[in-house]
């Protein structure tokens, strides 16, 4: 279990779910109620857990409040299979002074998702 969980509030939770799982390879580990449709989904994507709630009317604020940094393999060969999925590419892959390899995307629901990859040391 994290520490911190992010909980995203969607009135698509299987859309979400599908994006995230074949993106990132996210496994269901919770689900409340056990058998129907889903109030509460939890993913583990790596060493980490994602909420997805269903809500018929998530709202919609001016700008999003939340950004979730999704560490991947290759940047890459993860930001071609976005859009396939349903995400959008808000920018292309770009090296960072800090060392990492950074990508911007939206999952389906328009939530801002950062790709990163560390730039090995040379």
């Amino acid at each position: 279990m994290s520490t911190i969980q992010p909980v995203i509030m969607t009135a698509n939770q299987e859309v979400l779910v599908g994006f995230y799982t074949k993106l990132f390879g996210a496994e269901e580990t919770f689900r409340v109620p056990a058998e129907g449709p889903a109030f509460y989904l939890g993913l583990r994507i790596g060493d980490t857990d994602l909420g997805l709630v269903a809500e018929a009317t998530p709202g919609t604020g001016a700008a999003p409040r939340i950004l979730l940094s999704v560490a991947v393999d290759d940047v890459d060969e993860t930001l071609a299979r976005v859009e396939a999925l349903g995400g959008s590419v808000r920018g292309g892959s770009n090296e960072m002074p800090w060392g990492q390899r950074v990508a911007h995307i939206q999952d389906p629901d328009g939530n801002p998702v950062n790709l990163t990859q560390p730039i090995p040391a040379q």
